[in-house]
């Protein structure tokens, strides 16, 4: 595996932009424009991830991503898309993608989300620096706690689990079924306000401690996501 960021994208403004941006982080970066061009370039190349465009020329994003999750089942991919049609994305997950970026998106977002994503399948490599303890959100699993700054929040046991659900996957994209899953283990039938609710007071119990950090964030027509500032 090399330290390389592989970004697939069909418009060279958009391409050179992330590049730029990656850059500036650390990261180096390789462009490819063309989906028929992407698993032969892997076949002789390893990157450290694939920002993945849904709509190229030639082979499709989608299709690219079940490709790639067939024989590189490791490779950490986030797909680019202006379609903001719920199935697709929820299709995406489906096919293995880590994460998802909505166009139009700022590059300061993507490299945000590729640190989040490295952090999760490389560890050190995608590492952010140490916050000071105030800053700091602790999960006190034994005690089913949450401290923010080493204050309890205080969170019954379905807030904390979603919370739980979350933090172990920065950046990631969740759906409503998919958080309803993770806090009901019995399966029972509830609405999707109903987590709506455990997130509005959830969100409500963070802001109380830290009212200028926006860590749980909605993702229109789609979920939620634990998003740690940077």
């Amino acid at each position: 595996m090399n330290d390389t960021i592989l970004i697939v994208e069909d418009e060279p403004k958009i391409a050179r932009l992330i590049a730029d941006y990656l850059s500036k982080s650390g990261y180096a970066s390789d462009h490819i424009d063309h989906g028929n061009a992407v698993m032969e370039w892997l076949a002789e190349q390893t990157p450290m991830l694939v920002l993945l465009d849904l709509m190229l020329p030639g082979t499709d994003g989608l299709t690219l991503c079940r490709q790639i999750r067939e024989r590189y089942p490791s490779l950490p991919v986030i797909m680019l898309t202006a379609r903001v049609e719920e199935v697709d994305r929820l299709l995406g997950l489906e096919l293995g993608a880590d994460d998802y970026i909505c166009k139009p998106f700022s590059p300061r977002e993507v490299v945000a989300r590729v640190k989040a994503v490295l952090r999760r399948t490389h560890g050190a490599a995608g590492a952010e620096t140490e916050l000071a303890e105030e800053e700091r959100l602790v999960l006190d699993e034994d005690g089913w706690r949450a401290l923010a700054g080493g204050q309890d929040l205080g969170l019954t046991a379905v807030e904390f689990q979603l919370l739980k659900v979350m933090m172990q996957s920065p950046g990631r994209i969740f759906s409503r079924d998919q958080l309803m899953d993770h806090m009901y283990r019995d399966h029972r039938i509830v609405s999707e306000r109903t987590v709506d609710s455990h997130v509005k007071k959830l969100r409500r119990k963070i802001a109380d401690i830290w009212p200028e950090r926006d860590i749980i964030r909605s993702v229109y027509g789609v979920g939620y996501k634990y998003q740690p500032e940077e």
